[in-house]
């Protein structure tokens, strides 16, 4: 069997599904092949504002509302034991005028989700099965399916993670490494109400996070868990039955939600990260984690990735209308996102080895960090904005409805 589209997507996670809406709904035929990532594992995605305009510009959000519970406040505890002891700091999303900062949703609802809009979009062919070899050429690039479909396309576009096969057939040099670290994931029910915050508790270890979930059925307080540790730690915790793993949670998070009990399967992952040298090659674009990957802090994984794919929308339409997999889209997609991509990285890197780092000037100068956000207003409006709606030219996707197109 072949099949000819305009833009092929590698991989079916949130960021590809994504894609593949966005895509179709500018006009393009798109053929999305993938493997549905719907397995429960503790995993949630924390979307900001401006993933929340995308949504809603594409006319989906209504649908992913109710499985999501709104972020209004976002609460950090030092528990470092630093040299420059600091309070509670406490960011309110209204400070910036939003109701709520975002929400967190569960990945597997979210996933499960958008597959459901995808096979209703038009112009746009959702298949479950993985891609193999791929093929570029001046004028258009091929894949193949594990199951025998062979697919030709102006472009590829891969979304299918950090081990991207699309990325090495395309030959995008990238650079790696390690953190010592282990995250341990879970949901979560709990016997005191979450107000809607996230409560963040920094560690020499690594954050331990708690993000509010919505009530289902009758559990009505629920947050999932994200909880950076070192191997040993989390290898010994991973051992433990479920009511022994609840109490230290309850301890490493002071009883804030009251009593704790895990709610479904836990996951453990190793901390690393990821930087491509470029995000394009011949045919090719890199979205999301095929593109850049680093540890799971400030939830700016999924959020970057779909300005990643928002922003690629926006230079297909305006610059690939009639080939979208050509030289001049591409290369100003790679421009677009390179300084947004950089910046996230090294703050993200920053933060986690400060925490990993015991040094008297690395904890003055975290200490002073906290207590400036705390005190100065400007300064703390200014960085939350910097974290939820990035400053700058927003791909039209993601601007408020009066700035759009």
């Amino acid at each position: 069997m072949e099949t000819q589209t305009d833009i092929l997507i590698a991989g079916a996670g949130a960021a590809g599904l994504t894609a593949g809406i966005a895509l179709a709904g500018a006009g393009f035929r798109v053929a999305l092949r993938g493997d549905l990532e719907t397995r429960r594992n503790g995993r949630t995605v924390a979307l900001f504002e401006a993933s929340l305009r995308l949504y809603r510009a594409l006319g989906v959000w209504r649908r992913l509302a109710p499985l999501a519970c709104p972020i209004e406040t976002i609460r950090i505890v030092d528990d470092t034991g630093s040299r420059l002891p600091t309070p509670p700091l406490e960011l309110q999303a209204e400070e910036i005028g939003l109701d709520a900062f975002g929400a967190n949703i569960e990945n597997a609802s979210l996933v499960m989700a958008l597959a459901a809009i995808a096979r209703e979009t038009p112009g746009l062919d959702l298949r479950e099965t993985r891609l193999d070899d791929y093929e570029f050429a001046s004028s258009d690039a091929r894949a193949a399916t594990v199951d025998g479909e062979k697919i030709s396309a102006k472009l590829i576009v891969g979304a299918d993670g950090r081990n991207s096969r699309l990325r090495a057939a395309a030959g995008i040099k990238t650079r790696e490494w390690n953190y010592p670290q282990v995250a341990i994931t879970a949901l979560l029910r709990h016997s005191r109400t979450h107000w809607r915050a996230s409560s963040e508790f920094h560690t020499r270890q690594g954050p331990c996070t708690l993000v509010p979930l919505p009530a289902e059925g009758a559990n009505r307080h629920r947050s999932s868990l994200v909880w950076l540790m070192n191997p040993g730690e989390a290898k010994r915790r991973m051992a433990l039955a479920d009511g022994e793993l609840a109490r230290e949670i309850e301890t490493q998070t002071r009883r804030l939600h009251g009593a704790i009990a895990l709610e479904g399967p836990r996951a453990a992952f190793p901390i690393s990260g990821l930087a491509c040298q470029s995000m394009t090659a011949k045919r090719a674009a890199l979205v999301a984690d095929a593109a850049h990957f680093f540890p799971p802090i400030g939830a700016q994984g999924l959020n970057l990735g779909l300005r990643d794919v928002a922003q690629l929308v926006e230079c297909l339409e305006t610059r690939g209308a009639d080939d979208p997999g050509a030289d001049k889209p591409l290369r100003a997609y790679d421009r677009a996102r390179k300084l947004d991509v950089s910046v996230r990285a090294l703050g993200v890197d920053l933060l986690n080895r400060s925490l990993l780092w015991d040094l008297p000037p690395v904890d003055f100068a975290r200490g002073v960090g906290i207590l400036a956000m705390a005190g100065i207003g400007p300064l703390r409006r200014a960085l939350l904005r910097e974290g939820v709606t990035p400053p700058g030219r927003l791909p039209a996707l993601m601007r408020p409805l009066a700035d759009a197109r």
